[in-house]
């Protein structure tokens, strides 16, 4: 049973506790070590973001944390950084390396809401979603050589509204071939792709990024796979760990609970 969980935030981004509630809960929660990774600074959209002294302030915060709590739970100090994050680095143990836009100038994400989402694809692609797609999964295929990731997140989150297919056929063929592509490089890097259940936990999803075709893709193909909760919450930490981990283990697909560089085992 998996009580490691790399990906959650707090208020010093867009989560909802702070640094200190979110380790007490997985204390609470029996959990062996917590990652904070806070959405690193980008400068073009500091809305949902850590600003630049809010994160020497997180920074600082976790340390004392780290003392405090050393005798009950290993507390590391991340960020999520996106493609286009361009903050200072020091000060951090890891990075989880995703892409939240499809477009800096104009600035466009992929995730804000269905609304939003269906602009994106009319005012700056034609209407044509799969070339959307395309454009997000090209950035995808180089997030760990840009932003020096040591986890992959939540590899399909263009798909966060798009599950009843109400944007795109993730069957189409343009569609797959973007994502394999991504993937096929990712791969070659050594680094875990996340199985992240963020968007359940936030009523947009029934199931975990990435859709289980890629998750056999990447599982067939030698990838390895981490378990995020991408927690905003103290009540989402380890979110369907236990189901997923029993699934890879049917599969015998190769995960990981730990961080390169952190933690030393693996399964």
């Amino acid at each position: 049973m998996i009580k490691k969980d790399y990906h959650t935030h707090t208020k010093y981004c867009d989560g909802s506790n702070t640094p200190e509630e979110m380790v007490l809960a997985a204390i609470d929660k029996g959990m062996e070590a917590i990652g904070l990774s806070g959405h690193a600074y980008t400068s073009f959209d500091d809305g949902w973001c850590m600003s630049r002294e809010d994160t020497k302030r997180y920074i600082y915060e976790i340390g004392e944390l780290k003392a405090k709590y050393s005798d009950r739970i290993r507390i590391y100090c991340g960020a999520e950084w996106d493609l286009y994050s361009d903050g200072e680095r020091d000060g951090f143990e890891y990075f989880i390396g995703s892409v939240h836009y499809a477009l800096k100038d104009p600035m466009r994400t992929v995730d804000e809401s269905p609304e939003a989402f269906e602009r994106l694809v009319k005012e700056c692609f034609d209407g044509d979603s799969y070339a959307l797609a395309e454009k997000y999964f090209k950035d995808v295929q180089g997030v760990v050589a840009a932003t020096g990731a040591d986890i992959i997140g939540h590899f399909d989150l263009i798909t966060k509204f798009n599950e009843d297919g109400r944007f795109f056929d993730t069957g189409n063929e343009r569609y797959v071939n973007a994502w394999k592509e991504a993937c096929d490089v990712l791969i070659k890097t050594g680094k875990p792709f996340e199985i992240n259940t963020g968007a359940i936990t936030r009523g947009w999803r029934s199931r975990p990024y990435p859709a289980e075709d890629m998750v056999d893709y990447i599982g067939s193909h030698g990838g390895c796979f981490i378990l995020s909760s991408d927690s905003h919450a103290v009540s989402s930490l380890l979110y369907g760990f236990d189901e997923i981990e029993d699934c890879l283990i049917s599969r015998g697909y190769r995960y990981t609970d730990e961080i390169a560089g952190l933690d030393k085992s693996s399964r």
